[in-house]
C-alpha cells in the first residue's frame, strides 16, 4: 500500500512561497519516510532559533525563518549573494498525517520537522480464521 502523505508534492515544490522576492531554494529541504514518520529537514544556516516559526493549520505546514542582514562598518561590498530577510515554505499535508503530533528540532542550522502517520492510517494485517469443522470433514473423506 502506498501512503500519499503530501499530495501533489512535485507541484507544490515548485510553488512554495517566500518573501522579499527570494525563491523557495533559499530554504532547501529533504523529505523522507522513516518507519511511521515523515521527516522534513530544512537548511537554515545563520538563522537564530528565536527567528523560526512553525505552524500547522488546516492541513498545511508553514515554516518561516528570518535571517538578519549582516551589517559590517567600513566595507565596500564586492558581492553579496547570501540571502537575508524573511523566508517561508508551505507544505500541504495529507489526511494520513497526524498534524496534532508534529515535532521540531533545530541543530547547527538544520531544522528537522517530524510528522507521524495517524494510527488509523497505518496498514493493518487481517488474520484469516480457518473453520476446524470444514478441515476435519475434508480429511475424513
Amino acid at each position: 500500500m502506498r501512503l500519499t502523505a503530501m499530495p501533489d508534492f512535485d507541484r507544490l515544490f515548485d510553488q512554495m512561497g517566500s518573501f522579499g522576492g527570494f525563491r523557495a531554494g533559499v530554504m532547501p529541504m529533504d523529505v523522507y519516510r522513516k518507519g511511521d514518520d515523515f521527516v522534513i529537514k530544512f537548511d537554515l544556516p545563520g538563522v537564530h532559533p528565536e527567528n523560526l516559526a512553525i505552524e500547522v493549520e488546516d492541513g498545511t505546514l508553514t515554516i518561516e525563518a528570518e535571517r538578519a542582514l549582516e551589517n559590517v562598518d567600513d566595507v565596500v561590498w564586492v558581492s553579496r549573494e547570501r540571502p537575508h530577510g524573511k523566508h517561508s515554505r508551505t507544505i500541504k499535508l495529507g489526511r494520513a498525517l497526524d498534524s496534532e503530533a508534529v515535532s521540531a528540532n533545530y541543530d547547527q542550522g538544520v531544522l528537522t520537522v517530524t510528522i507521524p502517520v495517524k494510527p488509523e492510517a497505518k496498514p493493518k494485517k487481517i488474520s484469516v480464521d480457518i473453520s476446524r469443522d470444514r478441515v476435519l470433514e475434508a480429511s475424513a473423506s
